[in-house]
């Protein structure tokens, strides 16, 4: 709505500089949190190096250990893929068979 004395190219030119007044708002709206998630992952990815040193120092570290573990993944993954082949309900078979 035009009051008095108004033409409506003034009008369009005073809703262009509103809509300037919010592009800084709305970029810095759109930058804090990216800025914030740029700073934490900084952080985080700080003490990666750290981590990696405690879990190399850890005990089942060793390559004994990890080749058990593997084995023992084999085994289950095994047993998994006999399970989803058949349609006997392993779960109700006797505790120790192995493969």
């Amino acid at each position: 709505m035009l009051r008095a004395g108004q033409s409506g190219a003034g009008s369009a030119g005073e809703a262009a500089m509103a809509l300037d007044r919010r592009w800084p708002l709305a970029l810095a709206r759109g930058a804090v949190p990216v800025a914030l998630g740029l700073l934490l992952w900084v952080a985080i990815a700080g003490g990666e190096q750290e981590r990696q040193q405690t879990l190399k120092g850890q005990p089942g570290a060793d390559a004994g250990s990890l080749a058990q573990r593997r084995r023992h993944n084999e085994l289950i993954m095994a047993a998994l893929r006999e399970a989803a082949e058949t349609d006997d309900n392993v779960a109700h078979r006797a505790v120790p068979w192995r493969k």
